[in-house]
């Protein structure tokens, strides 16, 4: 048996200063609240995220909630961004970008353009910091002697540290079932100091979630309650309430048009602060938050999977336990809500806080792996609430079924864009997830609440692919996962991870047909067994079967037709084991992703090279760092990436417990002693 709680606490976050780049944070899932050292929002201005919209820096320091959207109003549609392309069932509208969109920058062309990208966007909740009243704002050289930590087994963060030379001890943390924060403050200061409570106007730019330039926009109307306050939000169609409770002698007075500073009369004062768009009820106590807390993480940690590298030989062993153990703690808390997250989760608003579904896999797939399924259902049900959307998408393109999109936000409309409305590998993921679910909690209770979301993604998937002298094959248009071949959707074809996963996928459809008491579909079978076979140049697997076949830059995810996808009748493993060695040799590194590098780690798993799948998980490169707050950081506009951290742990599922009919833990080299709980087989 594996000590879950030692195994927790060696790997609780510490800190003694300022770490503009890896924050800490305490949530559910559903709210997230990112603080620097005081345990607070204090110094927001010490944690930039750049903002590449070119309106100013954001901060990592933000309050998110999976409900918290706002729109800046406008009435565009979609009918204003489309475009026809010729495609093998004719001609498809698709809604394209005229505007220019790179890595760095996105230059809109049209005001359409402009707002259906940037709307709606993820929301501030609000700042809540230490301040001073009468005196010169706190600033980083006001604090001395900080020491933070985050205790994974009950989810608190204490904060220990003066200010302006008074010792103050600060505990953080978040209800597991209720979006509802705790703080309890300490110190002889408090009579002179307050806390200060700041609401921000939504901001459409790229990273940066809090316009504070508006205050004429919005209203913050402040009422008393029973034990504290309700500041009642409203930003043009957004509505939600902010209620506090405060002891400690604890008041409060309005110091701005959205800002409020509470003081006290005590040392001591607690303060609970519930988000809730309207009516949230009762608080609960200080004490009941923290019960709660501490019981929901322990239970967290006791149960499901686990696994303890620390009997290894291989001095690397820590880092990856580390990263396993904080992974599994920020996906809980950032990527287990009731939509699909984003790439930056609850932390930051890349892409304005939009999730991309073809992302959803990454997050989210570990959940049931490592025996926490209820955590991907929270977000998988979402699908459902979209689905007359997807289906209006595909029938537009003259196909049954359901069509996914890509960027979005909660309402499931499709972003403008040169790459998202083309991809495809998002959309066999549904069946996958929903395959995971079932493995783990059984078919009845998965074909009950999934069986829609199946057969409709693969009646579209087998209607999408066109039968040709190969096989049937998938597009033009279409941009492969790596998104390199944007500029040449128009022609590209026949991606090799694609194939494989369109074949996959359509099978295990069918299998939930037998279980669903139908009969196979004759054509879903006949494009599952008939797909093309991949393009193969000097003797390794292209990326795609166009022009210019293979860019050796993004993501090389030809890899990932074996390894991510099981193996299917269209991939030669000899093949893919040569193509694996070319891409060790020649791919562009540092243009790789945070998923990257787990995803190469379950291709070699699967074709039996446990030292490359090692090597893989810890390559020394940019994206593939893991900050002491355990996020994967890919740059200053991207400054977390929750796809490389729920990834790792996909790959460590397969490394260790393996998959139906492979060998037992065929992924660790034998210098590695790898004891695991609770995980599950991949199929």
């Amino acid at each position: 048996m594996i000590d879950r709680r030692e195994l927790a606490g060696r790997h609780a976050v510490e800190v003694t200063g300022i770490l503009p780049e890896s924050p800490l944070s305490v949530g559910n899932g559903e709210l997230c609240f990112t603080v620097d050292v005081t345990g607070l929002q204090t110094f927001p201005a010490s944690y930039p995220v750049e903002d590449r919209s070119g309106t100013g820096p954001g901060t990592l320091l933000a309050t998110m909630a999976s409900w918290g959207w706002h729109s800046v109003p406008g009435s565009y549609g979609l009918a204003e961004t489309m475009r026809t392309y010729r495609t093998p069932r004719g001609p498809v509208p698709y809604v394209d970008m005229r505007g220019d969109l790179s890595g760095s920058a996105e230059a809109p062309a049209s005001a359409a353009e402009s707002w259906l990208r940037a709307n709606p966007h993820r929301l501030d909740l609000g700042r809540i910091g230490l301040a001073r009243p009468g005196a010169a704002p706190l600033s980083p050289a006001d604090l001395s002697g900080a020491r933070q930590r985050l205790d994974l087994w009950t989810g608190t963060l204490t904060s220990r540290f003066r200010l302006r030379g008074t010792p103050y001890r600060v505990v953080t943390a978040c209800h597991p079932e209720r979006d509802v924060l705790a703080v309890r403050i300490e110190s002889p200061g408090l009579t002179e100091d307050g806390v200060r409570l700041a609401f921000p106007y939504g901001s459409q730019a790229w990273g940066n979630a809090a316009d504070w330039s508006r205050p004429e926009a919005h209203t913050s109307e402040l009422r008393a309650s029973a034990g504290g306050f309700t500041v009642a939000r409203v930003l043009d169609g957004t509505a939600y309430d902010v209620a506090v409770a405060v002891t400690g002698g604890g008041e409060v007075a309005r110091c701005g048009p959205h800002e409020f500073l509470i003081t006290f009369r005590e040392p001591v004062a607690e303060l609970v602060i519930g988000f809730d768009a309207r009516g949230a009820g009762r608080l609960p106590e200080f004490g009941e938050v923290m019960a709660a807390s501490g019981r929901h993480w322990a239970r967290f940690w006791s149960t499901g999977g686990a696994v303890d590298l620390s009997g290894s030989r291989d001095e690397r062993a820590p880092e990856l336990e580390r990263r396993i153990v904080l992974s599994q703690y920020l996906t809980a808390i950032h990527c287990a809500g009731s939509t699909p997250p984003a790439e930056t989760g609850l932390m930051a608003n890349s892409w304005r806080g939009r999730f991309h579904l073809e992302m959803h896999w990454w997050h989210a797939a570990h959940f049931p792996l490592w025996g926490r399924p209820g955590l991907l259902e929270r977000s998988l049900g979402w699908y459902a609430a979209v689905l007359p959307r997807a289906r209006e998408t595909a029938a537009a393109q003259g196909c049954p079924g359901a069509r996914w999109p890509k960027q979005v936000g909660p309402d499931g409309r499709e972003s403008p864009s040169p790459i998202g409305p083309f991809l495809l590998w998002q959309q066999p993921h549904p069946i996958f997830l929903a395959e995971l679910v079932r493995r783990a909690v059984g078919t009845r209770r998965a074909l009950a609440r999934y069986a829609d979301l199946v057969l409709d993604t693969a009646a579209f998937m087998a209607a999408f692919a066109v039968e040709g002298p190969g096989g049937y094959g998938l597009g033009p248009p279409l941009v492969p996962a790596q998104e390199s071949y944007a500029d040449v959707r128009a022609s590209a074809a026949n991606p090799t991870f694609e194939l494989a996963y369109w074949s996959w996928a359509l099978e295990v459809a069918q299998r939930w047909r037998r279980l669903m008491g139908l009969g196979p579909d004759p054509h879903w079978a006949e494009v599952a067994a008939g797909m093309s076979a991949p393009r193969v140049r000097g003797g390794v697997y292209a990326a795609m079967d166009a022009p210019p076949y293979t860019v050796r830059d993004d993501h090389p995810s030809m890899l990932y037709a074996l390894g991510f996808v099981p193996q299917t009748r269209l991939i030669d493993a000899g093949t893919m084991r040569a193509t694996l060695a070319d891409v060790l040799a020649t791919w562009d590194w540092e243009t790789t992703w945070g998923w990257d590098h787990p995803a190469i780690a379950m291709t070699a798993t699967r074709l039996g090279d446990p030292a490359t799948a090692v090597e893989a998980l810890l390559r020394p490169v940019a994206k593939n760092a893991y900050l002491p707050n355990g996020h994967n950081r890919q740059s200053a506009t991207l400054p977390v990436y929750l796809p490389g951290n729920g990834g790792l742990l996909a790959a460590v599922a397969l490394m260790a417990r393996g998959w139906d009919g492979g060998p037992p833990s065929p992924g660790f080299p034998a210098s590695w002693a790898v004891r695991h709980e609770g995980l599950l087989r991949l199929p």
